[in-house]
């Protein structure tokens, strides 16, 4: 595999061939130029002969946080001051030493600067209100306004984000689309597709027995279950320290348990169940989808999972919540809000995973993780004002305890890697 090491200036390559049959370094690279047009964003042209005629781009394209620029001509990886070609097809890279290549005055990124900071915080905060929006819309739905029926809520929910993601990927081209390859692929996104609607519905119930402050306390335990089902099902162990941060998580909502006071039972037991079965779909993910030819980015794997939690949901809907449908379009007859709340609610479901994909490739996952810790916290303060849910000083403490050992837990296996 070919590789060229880096300058500290703009380094311009173009690659010829590819991994497996030997890319060979093309020789003509004195009349390639790079114009950076965003903090991560590069491109390539050629100018043209003595002739006359003008430069025409040849290459634009991205460079992730992960080190890979992807574009148009093709994808190359940078690490250790080296890039490789990744990419079998022909295509032109450009390539340079970010920590030696700081953008000039005339340089469009810098005017670009604050748009794409504005754009990142509306982002988070479109991510903040999805995710919020729809837990309260549930509570309310399942427990304020008497819809007691979680199984075929869920059902919305996989409906909407079935028809929005075929939308999004194959009309509106938000991302390319991936196929799957093979009978086996399918039947383990199916699998994948199961535990994610136990994890979805066992939520939804909890929430009509517990408040929204004590199901996130209990959701915040997912790092604990992740870590048991990780050494189980892959033997994998982590430092001794990450280890140790798991128990506050655990300490946290004992406390919390005992101090709450709208404990249910069964609530707690299923919600106990969803937190666990949203881990499991994490750890069965990154072993049943591990290999190269396998993986789909966040949007696919929902526009495939997404239908076949329907085909999953509705003998289960129908079985278990009889009668369902007509009892839904009778409350319609007299109160035509429920189809409103239905639909908005059943559309912020799928925003919440447009949302999680977009500030994660516009930021970093270790972002994502963060701002996600915090959410929970939001969520807490946000539906007790909403609901007016009675809380606890011992509640309250536990909760806090929990999120600190989550933070802790994240710095952790950051520093494990």
């Amino acid at each position: 595999m070919a590789q060229i090491a880096l300058t500290s200036s703009a380094t311009l390559v173009s690659f010829k061939g590819g991994a497996k049959r030997g890319a060979k370094l093309s020789s003509d690279t004195s009349r390639l130029r790079v114009s950076r047009i965003g903090t991560n964003l590069w491109l390539l042209n050629k100018s043209g002969s003595g002739s006359g005629s003008g430069s025409g781009s040849k290459g634009f394209g991205l460079v992730g946080s992960d080190g890979i620029y992807r574009g148009n001509r093709g994808v190359v990886k940078v690490s250790d001051g080296q890039a490789a070609p990744l990419s079998d097809s022909y295509f032109w890279a450009a390539a340079y030493n970010k920590a030696n290549s700081e953008p000039s005055d005339r340089d469009p990124s810098t005017k670009m600067k604050g748009t794409s900071r504005f754009f990142t915080i509306g982002l988070v905060a479109a991510w903040y209100s999805s995710n919020i929006g729809v837990l309260l819309l549930n509570k309310y739905l399942l427990s304020n306004y008497g819809f007691k029926y979680p199984i075929f809520l869920t059902m919305c929910h996989m409906t909407a984000c079935s028809l929005l993601s075929y939308v999004a990927i194959a009309w509106m081209k938000m991302v390319p689309m991936q196929t799957i390859r093979s009978r086996v692929q399918f039947f383990k996104i199916a699998a994948l597709s199961l535990v994610f609607c136990v994890s979805v519905v066992f939520g939804n119930i909890s929430l009509r027995f517990l408040p929204v402050s004590f199901n996130q306390a209990i959701g915040a335990t997912t790092p604990f279950f992740t870590a048991v089902f990780a050494y189980i099902m892959t033997l994998k162990r982590e430092a001794w320290l990450t280890y140790v941060t798991l128990i506050p998580v655990v300490t946290g909502v004992i406390i919390a348990s005992g101090g709450e006071p709208s404990f249910h039972l069964f609530g707690f037991i299923i919600c106990v169940a969803a937190t666990a079965a949203r881990a499991l779909k994490s750890v069965l993910q990154g072993i049943l989808l591990s290999s190269e030819g396998e993986k789909l980015n966040s949007m696919n794997l929902l526009l495939y999972m997404a239908p076949i939690a329907v085909v999953f949901l509705l003998p289960a809907t129908l079985i278990m919540e009889e009668n369902v449908v007509g009892i839904t379009l009778a409350l319609a007859r007299d109160d035509h809000k429920i189809i409103w709340y239905l639909l908005f609610n059943s559309s912020l479901a799928y925003f919440v995973n447009l949302t999680n994909f977009l500030v994660t490739k516009h930021t970093s996952a270790l972002t994502l993780q963060v701002l996600g810790n915090a959410k929970g916290a939001v969520a807490v303060v946000v539906s007790i004002l909403i609901f007016r849910n009675p809380v606890s000083v011992t509640g309250m403490l536990g909760y806090s305890l929990t999120v600190m050992g989550v933070i802790l837990y994240s710095e952790a296996k950051k520093r494990s890697k």
